[in-house]
């Protein structure tokens, strides 16, 4: 199973759902590739946003070595799932999609917390405080926790 984790600058929330799932894959022992992408080339090539960084690494994930790229038509032929962090980057990947099969593969991220969650989209963080950066964490370690259940049982 091949996972892409997508934002819009694949500095914030992309990076670190990223790094979430790739621990969890690693732990766990399963066979799945892990990858982020942005739908912005603002920072193709740039780390994670520092205070994500940070976030992360306080709670054991670390996310350092990641480099930001920009999604790809080729993404669709790679990645098995493309999970997108709210609906405007859905918007941005489906509608680079080739036919139903691409559209298929893109999901919301959030959509795996199921009608516990009242909300949709993971905030970006990126113009507020560190209880953003906390708050964004919470969301996606709790999503990628399902989506590793999910892997166990195929």
């Amino acid at each position: 199973m091949n996972i892409l984790m997508v934002c819009l600058g694949n500095i914030c929330r992309s990076p670190l759902a990223d790094g979430l799932l790739r621990s969890k894959v690693k732990r766990d022992g399963l066979a799945a590739i892990v990858d982020s992408a942005g739908t912005a080339n603002y920072h193709v090539g740039g780390p994670p946003d520092e205070r994500m960084t940070e976030t992360a690494m306080n709670n054991g994930i670390d996310i350092s070595s990641l480099r930001a790229r920009q999604f790809e038509v080729s993404d669709y032929d790679n990645f098995d799932l493309i999970y997108v962090m709210d609906k405007s980057n859905y918007h941005n990947v489906t509608r680079l999609a080739r036919n139903d099969k691409d559209i298929d593969k893109v999901k919301l991220i959030l959509d795996e917390l199921g009608h516990s969650n009242n909300i949709q989209e993971v905030p970006d963080p990126y113009y507020g405080g560190q209880a953003g950066f906390d708050h964004v964490f919470d969301l996606l370690d709790r999503s990628t926790d399902i989506i590793i259940e999910k892997l166990k049982n195929d």
